[in-house]
């Protein structure tokens, strides 16, 4: 990863150790058409990170917004959205809300709650992983002014509002710091814009050139890693998607999503391989994950690492 950053610099998008005027990043290039991926894509999903919480530091009450029953469940008060449809049994699902149970027309209540009894460690265990982790989410959340901080390549990256770089090709530049102390950014991104520029344009114009360097250091990742896996990639383009890191299609196109370019350089790799891969067995067979631990031996723990890790929520 120090050495991605180092290319950074010595790049054709380098920073001064001091920045000059003018010295700025321009734009990132247009983006590619959008790439409609064949029925045989293969999608790499990006769950929310779940948190375990303690079972002593349980919250007491979970409320669904649209609840309309409620049970005590595992010392908790549980609200939960009742459903009831054209189904033969009965199923539960945890999301951001809360508990939701489905279950037939015809199933009584007490059916219902002895199921959900059944299930209580689970279900509790469930509520409380979402709650901890909306919380995670809001507390990762960046506040768009001067001084903020976000993740690039696993680095902490300060904002700096610097207008001398107004009338250069627009954007923004990293210049590296001096040593700093412990906890303290060593980066500093400088931003041309005024101080009095609003939340809303100092984060478009972050995100303009987060994008650019992911599409800079995704193309390379990818470069690298198709020879050995044997494989031509015929295009790549960012996704923006909510619930996916990465995805393939047979065509060789290969969709990367731009927020992975907050993480660390071996996590960002296993994204890469793993959509590679998929251009030798279009699957998760064990053939498939024959490549990727082929290529990463320590593949497993970087997939953990991309599950527990948080994205900055923008």
């Amino acid at each position: 990863m120090l050495q991605l950053l180092l290319d950074l610099f010595t790049g054709p998008d380098a920073a001064p150790r001091a920045p000059a005027p003018g010295a700025v990043d321009s734009k990132p290039n247009p983006a590619p058409a959008p790439v409609h991926p064949a029925p045989t894509a293969i999608d790499v999903v990006a769950p929310e990170p779940a948190i375990a919480l303690p079972d002593a530091l349980a919250p007491a009450h979970f409320a669904h917004p649209r609840a309309s029953r409620a049970i005590a469940l595992g010392g908790a008060q549980v609200a939960y959205e009742f459903k009831r449809g054209q189904r033969r049994t009965i199923g539960f699902s945890v999301g951001a809300d809360g508990l939701t149970v489905s279950a037939p027309r015809w199933t009584p209540v007490h059916e219902v709650e002895a199921a959900l009894r059944e299930k209580e460690r689970w279900i509790v265990t469930k509520l409380g992983e979402a709650r901890a982790r909306h919380q995670r989410l809001e507390a990762s959340r960046i506040d768009w002014k001067e001084g903020a901080t976000l993740p690039f390549l696993g680095e902490p990256v300060v904002l700096v509002l610097d207008p001398r770089q107004r009338h250069g090709r627009g954007g923004a530049v990293l210049v590296p710091g001096e040593a700093a102390l412990p906890g303290v950014p060593r980066m500093a991104l400088h931003v041309g814009l005024p101080h009095t520029a609003a939340p809303d344009q100092l984060r478009d114009t972050v995100q303009a050139w987060l994008m650019r360097q992911a599409r800079r250091v995704f193309t390379a990742r990818l470069d690298h890693f198709a020879p050995q896996l044997g494989v031509p990639w015929q295009k790549m383009s960012l996704s923006s998607a909510g619930t996916r890191w990465g995805s393939a299609s047979a065509d060789g196109s290969i969709r990367l999503n731009w927020r992975l370019i907050h993480f660390r350089e071996p996590i960002i790799d296993y994204v890469v391989v793993h959509e590679l891969a998929h251009l030798r067995e279009m699957n998760h067979s064990a053939r498939f994950w024959q490549h990727v631990e082929a290529v990463l031996p320590d593949y497993a723990e970087r997939r953990g690492a991309l599950k527990d890790e948080a994205v900055p929520r923008w």
